[in-house]
């Protein structure tokens, strides 16, 4: 196997850098998160950081990079306290990575790039339309992580959207069926198949699948 140091890494160019340990921790969510500014202009950005936190009640965080340029994402959900959370889809990643790019402020991603905003249920804040999966929220907290400066927003789900057909009896949601794409590394995106699914696992018991059937 090739083995990189702690030293080998401080030493990399930046980018080659970036794309090594951005791409080394495996699979990442695929999403974009859509806020409304105070002066109801919308921004719509790809994050590849948002996790499950908790169930009960129900919450998820997100990594946002340092604030030492605007952010409108971050300045638009601390203002308003509402943001969406949007599944990328396996046909619309190409505008989703567009959304990267640094527009200057008052400049609507979903202008540029043809996704479609909507609004749910008088939620502020839009969605996007051709999601299949996605999650209204409030801004809950957030914590400052001081060894590179970064800030993980905390926010409670207060809206939940999918497609029919691709929940469980048991409420899983498949997102295979979904379309739904997960992030590798920085720029590369790739649609997830599916390979088993376990009951939960107990100290003794032997495991078993909800889509193997048991030849016992």
């Amino acid at each position: 196997m090739e083995h990189v140091t702690e030293s080998d890494i401080k030493n990399m160019d930046n980018l080659y850098r970036r794309n090594l340990i951005n791409s080394c921790t495996g699979y990442k969510s695929a999403n974009l998160i859509a806020t409304k500014a105070e002066n109801g202009a919308t921004n719509a950005a790809v994050f590849s950081s948002v996790v499950h936190v908790g169930s009960n009640p129900p919450l998820i965080g997100f990594i946002m990079r340092p604030p030492t340029v605007p952010r409108n994402t971050y300045k638009n959900l601390r203002t308003t306290r509402y943001f969406t959370v949007n599944h990328i889809h396996e046909n619309m990643i190409s505008q989703a990575h567009q959304t990267a790019a640094r527009y200057e402020p008052g400049i609507s991603e979903f202008d540029e790039t043809g996704l479609e905003k909507e609004y749910l249920d008088d939620f502020y804040a839009p969605y996007v339309k051709q999601s299949t999966i996605k999650l209204g929220c409030k801004y809950v907290n957030e914590y400052h992580i001081k060894e590179n400066d970064t800030i993980m927003v905390i926010a409670a789900i207060e809206h939940l959207y999918y497609e029919p057909g691709i929940q469980m009896p048991d409420g899983w949601l498949r997102l295979e069926d979904a379309g739904t794409v997960a992030i590798n590394g920085l720029d590369g995106y790739a649609l997830p198949v599916l390979l088993d699914r376990f009951h939960y696992a107990k100290p003794g018991q032997e495991l078993k699948s909800f889509f193997k059937k048991d030849e016992s």
